[in-house]
């Protein structure tokens, strides 16, 4: 039976397909052998793809579905700078320097993305319209306020905290105790990014190779041997660029990455007047909850695109979306009987230290672990990885020399994440 929620022609593909569908490209001949062979048609591995091909590289980029078929056209399209854990974290991690380096390599990477993408004239609905933190506890405004003093002292940028009462001017809801403003955050469209990276490293000389999975990466004394469902290729170096969806091919990698379902629904139209009222403002919106909800006005503002996780264990897009819609509508009761267009998901990838990774493993280059902020991360960590494998400083990075833990027992499948949502739930709930 039909959900009353969904409207008549609901999908459970992304919204952002309609207008941006996954591009069909012709498959070629495998070549022998190759300079860098690449796993994932993703951001990270599109982005890496073109940096190596504009320097003179042979690269073929090996996708199992269509490109970007993953998170990196699936996403909410928030584009942020910042690093999950605290500054005081970090510092105990990597001292005082390397800490606060840390914390400046997650600026840059929000600096990196935006001007990459004005630079090469990507047409995704780029808007630099900030981003909005709802409070979900009195205490988080004074913690959020007190981490963007500290945080701005090390690299100044602009924010400012709104109280309460003057909630109005950035979000139509009760539900939050102020918050805080951090202009220099964005939005855009993720599939009509990620169209735009095909196109550009395609007309770089990039090969993209779709629905070819890749089935095995052995060492060689020449490089990789990549083994496909269509042929094996030689390759001097390979990158695995799957975060999300990293599978057996990598288990090294695969035990490092924790893949979460992130879920997301979106409106049908809304009326002007109430998407003023909810929304006045175009910003990435969230707030401070462990497990967080995210959420925008669609680049034409007429749809509302929200996400979150809504379940302990995942599910079936049409099981999450009237969660979605009810976490939605306690925030924005006007849209109590507005229907459901799209729900979709999508695999994100979090690691044990929340820190993206990158680097080279059992012989072959990696960048992953994004923790819900890819757009930026996987960006800015494809142009760095790409750098190391050309063999320039242009590459380094705060997180070069950083662990990449993962736990005993853990080979992939995470089996212990009902029990980690539910604690976390039960700390935004109960905790300070």
């Amino acid at each position: 039976m039909t959900h009353p929620l969904f409207a008549d022609d609901m999908k459970t593909a992304p919204y952002w397909w309609d207008d941006a569908p996954r591009p069909r490209i012709d498959n070629a001949p495998l070549p022998d052998r190759v300079d860098v062979a690449i796993v994932g048609a993703g951001y990270t591995g599109l982005t890496a793809a073109i940096v190596l091909a504009r320097a003179g590289r042979g690269v073929v980029v090996f996708e199992a579905e269509d490109a970007a078929w993953g998170c990196s056209a699936r996403n909410g399209g928030q584009i942020g700078s910042g690093v999950k854990p605290g500054l005081e974290a970090l510092e105990r991690r990597f001292g005082r320097e390397g800490g606060r380096a840390v914390v400046r390599e997650g600026l840059d990477s929000l600096d990196y993305t935006v001007d990459f993408i004005e630079r090469e004239g990507i047409d995704c609905d780029l808007h630099k319209g900030g981003r909005f933190i709802g409070a979900h506890k009195p205490s988080r405004y004074d913690g959020m306020a007190a981490n963007f003093r500290a945080l701005s002292k090390i690299a100044p940028f602009d924010w400012h905290m709104v109280p309460r009462e003057d909630m109005a001017s950035e979000l139509g809801t009760q539900a939050y105790h102020g918050g805080a403003v951090l202009p220099h955050h964005a939005n855009l469209h993720p599939a009509k990014y990620a169209n735009g990276l095909v196109d550009l490293a395609l007309k770089a000389g990039a090969a993209i190779e779709t629905r070819t999975p890749v089935l095995g990466l052995d060492r060689t004394s020449g490089g990789v041997s990549v083994a496909t469902t269509r042929g094996t290729v030689e390759a001097r170096d390979a990158i695995v660029a799957t975060n999300g969806y990293t599978g057996r091919l990598a288990p090294g990698l695969r035990r490092r990455v924790i893949p979460i379902g992130s879920y997301i629904v979106a409106t049908e139209p809304v009326p002007p007047e109430v998407m003023g009222k909810i929304m006045p403002k175009q910003r990435a919106l969230g707030d401070t909850r462990k497990v967080v909800y995210y959420y925008r006005s669609s680049p034409d503002r007429q749809r509302v695109v929200f996400g979150g996780r809504v379940a302990l264990r995942e599910t079936d897009p049409r099981i999450s979306a009237p969660r979605l819609h009810r976490a939605m509508t306690a925030l924005f009761p006007e849209l109590a009987e507005t229907k459901i267009s799209h729900s979709w998901m999508g695999f994100v990838a979090y690691t044990f230290d929340h820190l993206p990774h990158l680097g080279r493993r059992d012989g072959v280059w990696f960048s992953m672990g994004y923790c819900g902020s890819g757009v930026a991360w996987a960006s800015y960590l494809g142009h760095k990885l790409a750098h190391k494998v050309l063999g320039d400083r242009e590459g380094d990075t705060a997180l070069d020399n950083a662990r990449f833990p993962t736990r005993p027992l853990y080979t992939g499948d995470p089996w212990f994440l009902g029990a980690a949502v539910a604690w976390y739930r039960a700390v935004d709930r109960w905790g300070r």
